[in-house]
């Protein structure tokens, strides 16, 4: 029998041995490729764990579903129901801790789903540019008796440590807040406005601590327990477009508080409520607010109170322009304890409409919440404020303009320019009532004219350093 070589001729031979070689080849690749790719996903995972953020035990960090779009993570791929009763705490966590990995990622929350969510902290730091898109509707627990005993009844949702952070939509925050009002302690449950003992904690509802570059806009918020929005140790806030709304009896609901907090933009809002419409606590510089509308309701906008407990405060570069308060006990204000120390100077008010409210204009130094303060030698002085196209009507159960200033640190340098503030109903108040208060030179006559203001600089005596402490 003839041997293969002689049959097969040698050409052909080589073609089968190559194409041999050729698939052994393959094979080996396909198992290297295979073995690589498992190797990077090990990787992957491996990363995460030993990541600042922690996954909670229970849920996949990683969708059940892939989102639509690339870098949207919606909520209800991470197992929230949106039903308003089930608890989506730990969805809401698990589509943040994934999408703060990611660099422009956007957590969605859809519209036609209420969500329920306990008491949170969501941590960064994050990768640049994260979104939390808020169309449906969020809520904590349904008042003090559904709140889980271990945790915080001082705060609800917290982002903290986070940059470049976009909280927006056309959703809705319904913060649940009767039975808080309703608490024993709250000063409209006691008989003549006193308070009853028991517990009195109320969450507020979204806070900002220590985060920069932070925008909210277009936001609904409804109903919250305490202060609707709180900033405290931020930096780079720009505000825009909310809606908060709360009866006018609803206590301590602040619509925006800062604190320690810079360079904040505040624009074309609308905030009804029982308490400030804006407050602007301590260490607050650099604050530009335009075209809200406050009340009905609340207090105005406020600076401070300031200078609690022998405090330092210091206050400067704020401007208050374009605005409507209506039906408000308050109007512009500035409020101090006795005892502080600190400064609160370069503040403007500026083209601001009066809709009967009880106080448009008020300085209040001697600021307390009880009738037992004393007066003390030590304030957070008052000067460089500007008072400038603030027209509209007052209720005359107060006067329209109200200067209480220390005994032993006046007011310097206020000035008022074209101020035409009329009775809603009967006289005009002819007594503007100013204490200590030293005016620069008046523009233009006021209505009502204003001449309890001192004119000139104070005496020596009454000179001052707080100014240093806040340099």
């Amino acid at each position: 029998m003839a041997s293969l070589s002689a049959r097969v001729p040698l050409s052909l031979l080589v073609f089968y041995m190559t194409l041999a070689l050729l698939l052994c080849s393959h094979v080996v690749t396909a198992r290297y490729h295979h073995h690589g790719h498992h190797s990077r996903h090990n990787k992957k995972q491996h990363n995460k764990h030993n990541s600042h953020i922690s996954y909670p035990p229970s849920i996949s960090p990683e969708p059940s579903n892939p989102p639509a779009d690339e870098g949207v993570y919606d909520v209800r791929s991470f197992g929230a129901v949106g039903d308003g009763i089930v608890d989506d705490t730990e969805a809401f966590k698990a589509a943040w801790d994934a999408a703060c990995q990611v660099e422009s990622a956007v957590i969605h929350v859809p519209v036609g789903y209420s969500f329920m969510i306990q008491s949170t902290i969501f941590t960064g730091p994050c990768q640049n540019d994260l979104v939390f898109q808020l169309e449906g509707t969020i809520m904590p627990p349904d008042g003090p008796e559904s709140w889980p005993s271990n945790n915080s009844k001082r705060q609800w949702l917290v982002f903290y440590r986070v940059n470049e952070l976009s909280l927006q939509g056309g959703g809705v925050i319904d913060g649940r807040g009767e039975e808080w009002w309703n608490l024993p302690c709250k000063p409209h449950k006691g008989p003549n406005g006193s308070t009853l003992p028991g517990p009195c904690d109320s969450p507020i509802a979204i806070r900002f601590f220590m985060s920069s570059n932070i925008t909210v806009e277009g936001i609904r918020m409804k109903n919250s327990p305490q202060f609707n929005f709180r900033f405290d140790n931020c930096k780079n806030v720009h505000i825009e477009s909310l809606h908060i709304t709360a009866p006018v009896w609803s206590p301590n609901t602040d619509g925006i508080h800062i604190e320690q907090t810079s360079n904040v933009e505040i624009y074309d809002s609308l905030i009804s409520n029982g308490d400030d419409c804006v407050s602007i606590g301590a260490g607050c510089y650099d604050v530009d607010i335009r075209n809200l509308t406050c009340g009905p309701g609340g207090h105005g906008i406020s600076i401070g109170s300031l200078g609690n407990h022998n405090s330092r405060a210091c206050v400067s570069n704020i401007t208050v322009r374009d605005s409507v308060i209506k039906e408000s006990d308050n109007g512009v204000r500035i409020k101090t304890w006795q005892g502080g120390f600190g400064a609160v100077s370069g503040i403007s008010f500026l083209n601001i409409h009066m809709d009967n409210v009880r106080n448009p204009i008020i300085i209040d130094q001697f600021y307390c919440l009880s009738k037992d303060c004393s007066n003390r030698t030590s304030a957070v002085s008052v000067s460089d404020i500007e008072y400038s196209s603030i027209k509209g009507t007052y209720d005359i159960r107060s006067p329209p303009m109200h200067f209480a200033c220390s005994d032993t640190i006046p007011c310097t340098n206020i000035t008022l320019s074209d101020i035409e503030l009329l009775p809603a109903q009967g006289d005009l108040v002819l007594d503007p009532f100013c204490w200590n208060a030293y005016g620069g030179v008046q523009e233009t006559l006021t209505i009502p004219p204003i001449f309890c203001l001192l004119e000139g600089n104070p005496p020596a005596v009454y000179e001052n350093n707080d100014l240093g402490y806040c340099s």
